[in-house]
């Protein structure tokens, strides 16, 4: 949408035009809380209702809300309208693993509206996730209406990730090193791209979004294809870090638990998500297609490879938590597989061998938004532009 210069100058003086900071304010409610009506964003800002209607008339005209007709209700008089986040601002998430590329397109209401998962017969180099992700891109430009409108691209990474410009310092997975992958994706796709490590973000999304909402200190462990990585939320603050390094849980050494055939080493080299494909007999997975195969799988063989890691994956946990005394721990991707299928025997083990205090206040569970965690994790870098700046 064109402007005048005067039209600029009323949306930054005028009365009814409110300050930046209050048009991002409406609009991190709405993106992160769901709708709101006018009467309850007026409720809950303190802004009275003309500021109000012109902070949603603006965020309207700039295509990031859009209203609807409330449901209808009991209540004498015309219900006040509905505000949301605009489903037409798209986020292209990407997250590389070992085995495969996947790609979604995330709306700004938070919905996955579409995905594609490329398997690779080898271990991508930067240049063929790069290759990928633009053809996987052109695919899924069909699902996209002329009303959509791409604001960036978001990258998930099972690595250390320099948040200033997206280099891949280290991904020991996949074998990448000094990797400048955001720039070769915004050369390739014309869009800009962040890239952050695919736990911390994981972290955040729960955190907004999922099964730690509102938790102030919070644990998040993640485990994929690419090993085990998490996200420390304190004082409900994501922990980066100096250079966005932090979180690195799967490379702490561990000793196992006296039952466990494993010896001390690196978390994520005994709890490791291809040592429970080996033993399901399957080469790769979708996070699903693991869960369902767990789940079909009798076989006693099956069930102690489920204890063994567990049991390791217990030390880990323990550890962190009479470290940082989290309210919540949540444990997202084949974690929270495996502590679904037999969390009753994990959870007996952390409370026999965790400091009594901290274990009383944390409440251990799996993460909510599934096989869609990362992707929304990865839009949400995007989001948070548009939230930032109340614009595209």
């Amino acid at each position: 949408m064109s402007t005048s210069p005067r039209d600029e100058n009323q949306r930054a003086t005028g009365p009814e035009r409110g300050s930046s900071v209050n048009l991002s304010t409406i609009l991190r409610r709405v993106h992160r809380s769901g709708p709101a009506s006018r009467a309850e964003l007026t409720r809950e800002t303190g802004l009275n209702r003309s500021t109000i209607s012109g902070l949603v008339a603006e965020l309207v005209d700039r295509g990031l809300v859009v209203e609807v007709e409330p449901r209808s209700t009991k209540q004498v008089g015309r219900p006040s309208p509905v505000v949301q986040a605009s489903p037409d601002v798209v986020a292209i998430a990407i997250v590389p693993e070992i085995d495969a590329i996947t790609m979604a397109l995330v709306t700004f209401d938070r919905q996955v509206l579409a995905r594609r998962r490329f398997e690779t017969e080898t271990i991508p180099t930067v240049a063929r996730a790069v290759e990928v992700s633009r053809s996987l891109l052109e695919e899924l430009r069909h699902e996209l209406t002329p009303g959509h409108r791409i604001a960036g691209i978001g990258v998930a990474v099972p690595g250390l990730v320099r948040a200033a410009d997206g280099c891949v310092r280290w991904a020991p997975h996949l074998d990448w090193h000094d990797e400048p992958l955001g720039s070769l994706l915004e050369e390739a796709t014309g869009f800009p791209v962040l890239a952050a490590n695919d736990a911390n973000l994981g972290a955040r999304a729960e955190n907004l979004f999922g099964a730690a909402v509102d938790a102030t200190h919070m644990l998040y462990m993640n485990g994929g294809p690419s090993g085990i990585g998490g996200g420390i939320i304190v004082n409900g603050e994501l922990v980066n870090g100096a250079e966005g390094y932090a979180g690195e849980f799967g490379h702490n050494r561990v000793a196992a638990p006296p039952d466990a055939s494993a010896t001390e080493g690196e978390l994520e080299e005994s709890v490791n998500q291809q040592r429970l494909l080996g033993v399901l007999g399957l080469r790769s997975a979708s996070l699903d297609e693991l869960e369902a195969a767990l789940v079909a799988d009798e076989r006693p063989e099956v069930r102690a490879e489920v204890h063994r890691q567990l049991g390791i994956l217990s030390v880990g946990v323990r550890n962190m938590i009479n470290i940082l005394n989290p309210e919540k721990v949540v444990l997202g991707g084949f974690l929270g597989v495996l502590f679904d299928f037999e969390s009753d025997y994990f959870l007996d083990l952390l409370a026999s061998n965790t400091l009594q205090p901290p274990w009383q206040s944390v409440t251990v569970v799996r993460a909510e938004l599934g096989s869609d965690l990362l992707l929304i994790g990865a839009a949400e870098l995007v989001f948070d532009g548009i939230v930032a700046r109340a614009e595209l």
